[in-house]
């Protein structure tokens, strides 16, 4: 497990937050783009930005901003579905 560099996401609201800030660093999206995001938005096959190259990348700073490791048969097509698909996966491994 990595160190997590920021206090513990206990919070939805606090996932949420990190999964927006995520995606806008990552992707290098606008922040009112990803301000608008609900959980309905479709990310995967919607967003030109997030192809399979930024997946990897999006991946890798999870591990890193979430403090957790993500094995590659943790993921699967409906994980970048939607920004909530997203976020529930998140939940899901931190706990």
């Amino acid at each position: 497990m990595r160190a997590q560099n920021s206090q513990p996401v206990d919070r939805n609201a606090d996932l949420d937050s990190l999964m927006r800030a995520l995606l806008r660093d990552v992707l290098n999206l606008p922040q009112a783009q990803v301000d608008a995001f609900d959980a309905d938005t479709p990310l995967f096959g919607a967003l030109p930005e997030l192809d399979s190259m930024a997946v990897a990348g999006l991946l890798t700073e999870m591990e890193d901003r979430l403090g957790i490791l993500i094995d590659d048969e943790d993921i699967d097509g409906d994980t970048f579905e939607t920004f909530g698909s997203l976020v529930a996966f998140a939940q899901a491994k931190i706990g």
